[in-house]
């Protein structure tokens, strides 16, 4: 019984890990612009650790301090405020350089 108990303890505290990082499709990405626009509106919340935009992929990611998160309704508000529309958040532990190399290689 004990094991059982310690068992599902395990499970349960395994499906509650947070991800670091949220990476999220948004339409409207067309400038530099924009990605600094959207850089510096997410880079306000102090959940943010590091914030990155491709324009290519229309794909935002947003790195978290640990132990820290941001809901995704908060995210796409902030970024429908901005005036651009999310179409997708992924929740990954990927970390931010991890995209931007794996971004950028494929450009290649």
């Amino acid at each position: 019984m004990l094991r059982f108990f310690i068992l599902v303890a395990a499970l349960v505290s395994v499906s509650t890990v947070q991800a670091d990082t949220i990476e999220m499709k948004v339409n409207g990405l067309v400038c530099g612009f924009c990605a600094r626009g959207i850089e510096k509106t997410l880079r306000r919340n102090p959940a943010t650790a590091d914030v990155y935009v491709s324009l290519e992929d229309k794909l935002v990611a947003v790195a978290l301090h640990e132990g820290q998160d941001i809901p995704d309704a908060e995210l796409a508000k902030e970024i429908a405020d901005a005036g651009y529309t999310v179409t997708d958040i992924q929740r990954t532990a990927t970390p931010i350089a991890d995209i931007r190399a794996r971004l950028e290689q494929d450009a290649e």
